[in-house]
């Protein structure tokens, strides 16, 4: 199979030959048509994330090993499968999500379907080679997902940006409709959580970005209402938009300093939902925390229920879908860098030559 890959951290990704996998056991073998290309493969390409006082993450001191095929947005066409995968609707030809943050398979959480719980987590893409080349090899068939009437490109995205907002959007429901969710950033994963928001029916959806390009994005696809948090009292300034202090934030970007303005917005038992990596970390004063019966918490991508739950609510086209701009898979380089340098909205699919 051929791959475009990670040689080298930090250099461009080269097109390679690699064996293809054999299944075994409950593997299945899919021909990849549609790879989205996700922020997070920016901090895998870099090898790093920036962990604040503690340093930094080095992924080859993790487990990584190169040439790694990146991709965790992966939908594919069923070619085959191992032995102890018969018998479970397998068909050949089938088109299916692929749900990448995969676990060991054995212990609690795995069994429970919280696979992106597990403490030793094999996420495709990171760990395994992922969606970037021509076949992807996926554990078992419950880690596959019909998408039924939705369009293959948009459905690559919903297995980490669609389930990462729709876990994180869970974790501060119920809210009245009127009642304003803040959404910190309005790229990729900002735009999925507008259109996720919008299809559970609800109407104070605040986006927050640096970037009026971006915000303007996020009018069109539902936002309610945006702010430029460039400048002095973004907190502030965010409080006031929102009619008094806030009572959900989720931060798709999660650096220092977009941390600390949502802490400073939130109202008494309001919830703060960290989500992104971008990096640095938070000093909160601790008396606060109580008095006002704060959380700060954090949200992982999401789980297999999760990623079948968001893709029945898409069905017959009830979740909106967000900008995608196609790519052919050798151009895997260019559309990375292309969002490393801030100049894509919504999503960049790579697609193979026969989808």
């Amino acid at each position: 199979m051929k791959a475009w890959a990670i040689v080298e951290v930090a250099q461009p990704l080269q097109e390679i030959d690699l064996p293809t996998p054999e299944p075994v056991g409950q593997q299945v073998l899919l021909e990849v048509t549609h790879a989205g290309v996700c922020h997070s493969d920016i901090h895998v390409w870099e090898g790093e994330w920036d962990l604040g006082s503690r340093g930094k993450m080095r992924l080859l001191d993790r487990g990584v090993v190169l040439p790694l095929a990146m991709g965790h947005e992966t939908v594919g066409r069923v070619v085959k499968w191992g032995p102890d995968a018969e018998g479970q609707g397998l068909e050949v030809g089938q088109i299916r999500i692929v749900f990448p943050w995969v676990g060991c398979g054995t212990c609690a959480k795995c069994k429970a379907e919280e696979d992106n719980m597990c403490l030793q987590g094999k996420a495709l893409g990171i760990f395994q080679n992922g969606g970037y080349a021509t076949h992807i090899l996926v554990p078992e068939p419950r880690h596959l997902v019909d998408p039924g009437d939705i369009d293959p490109a948009l459905a690559a995205t919903y297995a980490c940006s669609g389930i990462t907002v729709f876990s994180a959007i869970n974790k501060v429901m119920p809210m009245a409709p009127e009642e304003p969710i803040v959404l910190v950033g309005a790229g990729g994963l900002g735009l999925q959580a507008i259109a996720v928001l919008k299809a559970m029916g609800h109407k104070r959806i605040v986006s927050v970005d640096v970037s009026d390009e971006k915000l303007v994005a996020a009018r069109e696809a539902g936002a309610s209402d945006t702010l430029n948090a460039s400048g002095e009292d973004a907190a502030k300034r965010l409080v006031a938009l929102c009619g008094g202090p806030v009572e959900a934030i989720i931060d798709l970007v999660n650096g220092s300093q977009t941390a600390r303005m949502c802490f400073d917005a939130l109202t008494k038992g309001g919830k703060l939902i960290q989500v992104g990596l971008f990096g640095g970390e938070l000093t909160v004063p601790l008396p606060l925390m109580a008095m006002r019966a704060l959380t700060v918490r954090g949200s992982y991508v999401g789980s297999p229920k999760e990623l079948r739950e968001l893709v029945k609510i898409a069905q017959g086209g009830r979740l909106p879908g967000i900008p995608i701009t196609r790519e052919p898979m050798q151009n895997a380089d260019s559309a990375l860098q292309r969002l490393r340098a801030g100049k894509v909205t919504g999503r960049i699919v790579l697609t193979a030559e026969a989808a």
